[in-house]
């Protein structure tokens, strides 16, 4: 079975993500909010998710089961999205329309990634 171009290309971005994690984690842990009591475990843990789950992506037989990681990953990394869009300090100085277009930008990744669970 053939997978189509743009998963291949959803693969890429999520296991570039994943590695920029281990290259420059405290920009993740930055944007951690503080309510997480071990933000260094959840950026490994969460990088390398996105490793493994970009990988398996590209395997025909676990695409579907990497989609719904996926999903489940972007849902849980979304307090750092709100967290980013309240607090100034950890914006990386970027505009707040911009964080806040980031916010449903949410929803269009988790649909993406829903369209390989089928």
């Amino acid at each position: 079975m053939n997978l189509p171009w743009h998963l291949y290309l959803m693969a890429f971005l999520y296991i570039f993500a994943g590695i920029n994690h281990f290259r420059n984690p405290k920009m993740y842990i930055k944007i951690i909010p503080p309510f997480f009591t071990n933000p260094k475990l959840i950026n490994i843990l969460s990088g390398a998710a996105e490793v493994v789950l970009g990988l398996l992506l590209i395997l025909p037989i676990t695409s579907p089961f990497a989609a719904w990681g996926i999903i489940a990953l972007l849902i849980a990394v979304f307090p750092a999205n709100i967290f980013m869009y309240l607090n100034k300090n950890v914006s990386f100085g970027l505009p707040k329309w911009i964080l806040f277009v980031r916010l449903p930008l949410q929803i269009v990744l988790i649909f993406w990634a829903y369209l390989y669970t089928l």
